[in-house]
């Protein structure tokens, strides 16, 4: 049996972060404005370090350059997805992502960004922006140029375990008093839309109009979800959404599973609770990856999951 690889998160300090990602999880944050854990990343702007086992103290993207067997010999020259978890003390910016073409021209090389979102926790009341109004392309640039941004939006309430999909091409934004787990390709492109006119240092934050417009989907059309639920004695798995990219499960487990791993590896993100991973203790904030052919995990205790795979 292979080892389960433990991973330590990397952390964002943003203009709009919070510190629930100390009192909610414990994490060891450097600061009161931390916006972003990159809890499963091998990304060159925040590669998480593995905790445990013969590989410890290494990064993840080394171990995918080192030893690609532990991910099914994936082909690619990088890790394919990204996960995090977002405290969003104030709203973020009214943004876009590329799809891969437009990022490989554009970007150097990168991947897109094809993101989806589990809401962990949010205030009374609390929204976000997903999608926009603008019924074509030339619509959506007389409402950009007037500045008619809440006329453009899509704002949509939310609660605790609502999932979205966001497609690259969708106008979204995260807004305050949110906390969201995001799995994500691995791409760190994102084209700011409009930032409320707010400053940081003195000024403005860049945005990125012209290629904001390239990439945006008119009329905007939400994805379709997965409705699959699967029951089993102590056990509730509900897929969230099954794309190109990966595929993303939602457990909640009173009692014992078996996770299968049939894939060329899978991330597991605890989400609350606690119990134990094939007898090693896990609770929330954990966050670690099967490797390939790892076979069956046994997971005991009280706890809610998010898996994700290629």
């Amino acid at each position: 049996m292979k080892d389960i690889i433990f991973l330590q998160p990397v952390f964002k300090e943003m203009i709009w972060g919070g510190s629930r990602l100390r009192t909610d999880y414990g994490y060891d944050i450097p600061g009161d404005h931390v916006g972003e854990a990159w809890v499963v990343s091998a990304h060159k702007s925040g590669d998480c370090t593995i905790k445990n086992g013969a590989y410890a103290s290494r990064h993840l993207s080394w171990l995918w350059d080192n030893h690609r067997e532990l991910f099914g010999n994936l082909k690619g020259d990088r890790f394919p997805l990204l996960v995090k978890i977002i405290d969003a003390k104030d709203d973020l910016s009214i943004q876009v992502h590329p799809d891969d073409a437009y990022a490989k021209e554009h970007e150097n090389g990168s991947l897109g960004k094809t993101e989806c979102w589990y809401i962990l926790d949010c205030e009374p009341d609390s929204t976000i922006v997903v999608g926009h109004n603008a019924s074509d392309q030339k619509e959506l640039r007389r409402m950009i140029d007037e500045k008619k941004w809440l006329d453009l939006i899509k704002i949509r309430p939310i609660k605790k375990g609502d999932f979205f999909q966001i497609e690259p091409g969708t106008v979204h934004a995260i807004r305050k008093g949110t906390l969201i787990l995001e799995t994500q390709q691995n791409s760190d492109v994102t084209y700011r839309l409009y930032d409320y006119d707010r400053l940081q240092n003195g000024k403005p934050r860049e945005l990125h109009i012209q290629k904001s417009i390239d990439v945006i989907r008119c009329p905007h059309k939400d994805p379709e979800l997965s409705q699959k639920i699967t029951k089993g004695n102590g056990y509730i798995c509900r897929n969230l959404i099954s794309c190109e990219f990966y595929q993303v499960d939602k457990w909640d487990i009173n009692g014992s599973v078996s996770i299968s791993q049939d894939f060329p590896f899978l991330i597991v993100d605890v989400l609350e609770g606690e119990g134990t991973a094939d007898g090693i203790p896990l609770k929330k904030g954990d966050h670690f990856i099967l490797p390939f052919q790892y076979g069956p995990c046994k997971v005991e205790g009280t706890l809610s999951l998010i898996t994700s795979h290629v």
